[in-house]
């Protein structure tokens, strides 16, 4: 069917309302004119800007249903074009665009209504039809006002049915005209209108403004168009005595006012014209100005939590400035991090993440005075002004207040969660005398929290920036360092304690800083993970493990297994498995001989995908450990469902082993786990002959730790691997040949 040829039946009525259908999208197009289609419309259909304009060009159309994005010219500059070129249709604006100046730009425009993507379909309908009905009553009366000169009986049915209000006034401002529209609009009769003044429904803080349109006196393009009052109703119908109450319930009209001359010439007229009143038209616009005010509204409020966004807090912020340096006043500015949001929002979801953000942020605004402003600045961060403080242990108060408000339980639906919340403090004017300066310090403060172990709260000091600095420089130097071989894998040998001979190594990562020296992975991994930085360092490392694996393999290592640890930001990427296996195929490594480990947080960002990776990897050869096992966050479930090889006891259990003959129920369930499951077992950070043999005795053959090795580079672990062959070698030699 060809949707730009269906204008009906030949026969068709010329009247039917003719409809230009706009759309980009063919499915969408389609699906829209089917939609209209056999409801006694003509329909065009058009799937660009100029192929729209072209058919505005050549035939009238009663509305238009118009895309704003096009792929040629933009919906707002199509709408442009109509109004230069006068063209006589209406516009029903149709977009996916989520912001608020596509519905505003429209609005502007003169679009009769604003449908965001996707709507349903009796709200289409339903608009579709009331854009006619009005196109439908804006013909009528202008067909009205070419009879009024010949029947008045007619005029004064036509102006009564008219959807606005239709007034005159005598030169002294007094009703001498009103139609019916006005009771149905204001709630006041004819009668109470007749005669009274115009001020009588004017609200009181319009009054000078009505004055000009109410007295106006100009004719022809002079006089007055479009002037927004507000009109008082009458709401009420009066008791039983029949007293009337009046409330004085707003309502928003635009005028338009002609003034009404005696011609010259007329009886008594000696100079000019006499002005003897008023004609005016009155239209409710309080729905148009609701919208508005909805649309502005959010535009300056999160739709979430419902306070202010980040562009209305620096207003306020500012205002509050402004005041605090002409009474020469302190304020505060508050920058609040929630903490373990994140694991929340993994775990249960984004809608119980909302929910949290909702009710956290209830609790915040809680604890503030009627002055303070509270504001959402994205994700898990708010932010607030604290104005007029007395000294700096005001802030100090609120922050505390803020702490332990969110460190009770919340309840999202039977899932009960604790959080709590790191908070920077900069105070005006010592800490910044800008909006910018006091937000960037608060967030310093804020970060300076994080640093420490979260939960708490910090007022700003210059050495932070410093720190600040010292992190950027940090960033820099960690980018070179991937450029100038900066970067070295060292690794920790894993022994089985029964034969005393090495049967892996973890690989970790080393940095040799130009200036600090020898730096662990533990002093710039965590800011990496922070930076964006992982995934250029987990190329590089395992392409350095597999080309040291080459290394070990000559050394007679090639039947240990070698356990690299992976970010989680590395699996998340989608071409993590390919990288591993274009590796191990470039340098000839076996994948038996590569062990992944991976912490239990790993399983709740994305179970199913971590899953589909994982067995990935299984299924090339690659095994699978559980670092860190019993300090993350998984069920015993996920044991289940992942591909899981090996499960490593965390150092922090172990170095809780003091006493040989000691009961340490953490490590021994660790341990029946693994046993239950079929899992091999390496215990970390073993450093005492009392961690080794209990953990042995108890089930444990495979340790890693300083008691047996340190973690050295590659060189030194090759010679740890020629002595190991040298001693297997003179173990095998006759008692006769040994040295």
């Amino acid at each position: 069917m060809n949707l730009n040829d269906d204008l009906g039946p030949a026969d068709a009525p010329a009247c039917l309302p003719r409809l230009l259908l706009v759309d980009d999208e063919p499915r969408l197009l389609s699906s829209l004119h089917d939609l209209l289609r056999d409801r006694g419309y003509r329909l065009l259909t058009a799937t660009s800007g100029r192929e729209a304009l072209a058919h505005l060009d050549a035939m009238r159309f009663d509305l238009v249903l118009l895309d704003l994005r096009l792929p040629d010219i933009g919906g707002h500059d199509i709408m442009d074009m109509i109004k230069a070129r006068g063209y006589d249709c209406d516009v029903i604006v149709m977009s996916g665009e989520v912001g608020i100046d596509a519905a505003i730009g429209a609005l502007k425009r003169g679009a009769y209504d604003y449908l965001r993507k996707p709507y349903s379909r009796e709200e289409l309908l339903k608009t579709v039809d009331n854009a006619l009905q009005k196109r439908r009553l804006a013909v009528d009366n202008q067909r009205i006002a070419g009879k009024l000169a010949t029947s008045e009986k007619m005029y004064r049915y036509l102006v009564d049915s008219s959807p606005d209000i239709i007034y005159t006034l005598d030169h002294q401002g007094r009703f001498t005209f009103v139609n019916d529209r006005a009771f149905q609009l204001l709630g006041f009769t004819r009668e109470e209108l007749i005669g009274r003044h115009y001020s009588f429904v004017v609200h009181d803080e319009d009054l000078d403004r009505a004055r000009y349109v109410f007295n106006e006196r100009r004719v022809d393009e002079r006089a007055s168009r479009n002037v927004e009052l507000r009109l008082k109703c009458n709401t009420a119908h009066g008791a039983a005595n029949g007293e009337r109450t009046f409330n004085n319930t707003l309502m928003t009209i635009s005028l338009n006012a002609i003034g009404m001359h005696v011609p010259d010439g007329g009886a008594g007229i000696r100079h000019g014209r006499e002005f003897f009143g008023t004609y005016g038209v009155a239209r409710d616009i309080t729905d148009r100005k609701r919208a508005e005010e909805m649309i502005s509204y959010q535009a300056y409020h999160d739709i979430l939590t419902d306070l202010p966004n980040r562009m209305l807090f620096k207003d306020r912020l500012g205002l509050a400035v402004i005041q605090a340096r002409r009474k020469l006043t302190e304020l505060a500015v508050m920058f609040i991090d929630l903490d373990r949001f994140k694991l929340v929002n993994d775990t249960l979801g984004h809608v119980k993440g909302d929910e949290l953000l909702q009710q956290a942020a209830k609790r915040l605004k809680g604890c503030l005075r009627r002055g303070d402003t509270l504001a959402r600045q994205g994700g898990d961060e708010f932010t607030i002004v604290l104005p007029e403080l007395r000294d700096r242990t005001d802030a100090k108060a609120v922050a505390e207040k803020f702490l332990d408000a969110l460190q009770k339980p919340f309840d999202l639906d039977g899932h009960v969660v604790h959080i709590s919340a790191s908070i920077g403090i900069a105070i005006y004017p010592n800490d910044g005398e800008t909006i910018d300066e006091l937000l960037r310090h608060a967030d310093i403060a804020m970060y300076q929290v994080k640093a420490l172990g979260k939960n708490g709260h910090s007022f700003y000091d210059p050495s932070m920036l410093d720190m600040s600095r010292q992190k950027i420089a940090l960033e820099r130097a960690l980018r070179r360092a991937l450029e100038n071989g900066e970067l070295e894998m060292y690794y920790q040998p894993q022994v089985d304690v029964t034969t005393g001979r090495i049967v892996g190594a973890e690989g970790l990562m080393r940095w040799n800083h130009p200036e600090r020296g020898l730096l662990s992975a533990g002093e710039f991994l965590p800011f990496a993970e922070e930076n964006g930085l992982m995934l250029p360092l987990s190329d590089w490392m395992l392409d350095a493990l597999c080309r040291d694996l080459l290394a070990w393999n000559m050394a007679g290592g090639d039947a240990l297994r070698l356990s690299l640890n992976l970010s989680p930001q590395y699996l998340d990427r989608g071409d993590f498995f390919e990288k591993m296996r274009g590796a191990l195929t470039r340098y000839g490594i076996s994948p038996a001989q590569i062990e992944v480990e991976i912490t239990e947080n790993i399983c709740i960002r994305n179970p199913q995908y971590a899953i589909e990776q994982l067995n990935k990897l299984c299924q090339l050869g690659v095994s699978v450990a559980i670092d860190d096992f019993g300090t993350g966050y998984s069920s015993l479930a996920y044991l289940h469902r992942f591909p899981i090889h090996t499960i490593k006891i965390d150092q922090s259990f172990v170095k809780e082993i003091h006493d040989e003959a000691g009961h340490y129920p953490v490590i021994l369930a660790i341990i029946s786990i693994a046993r239950g499951l079929g899992l091999h077992l390496v215990a970390e950070g073993v450093e005492t002959d009392v961690q080794a043999r209990y953990l042995q005795a108890n089930g444990c053959a495979t340790m890693q730790g300083y008691l047996y090795y340190r973690p050295v580079s590659l060189d030194s672990f090759l010679d740890v691997l020629a002595a190991q062959q040298r001693l297997a070698y003179d173990d095998a030699l006759p008692l006769a040949f040994r040295a």
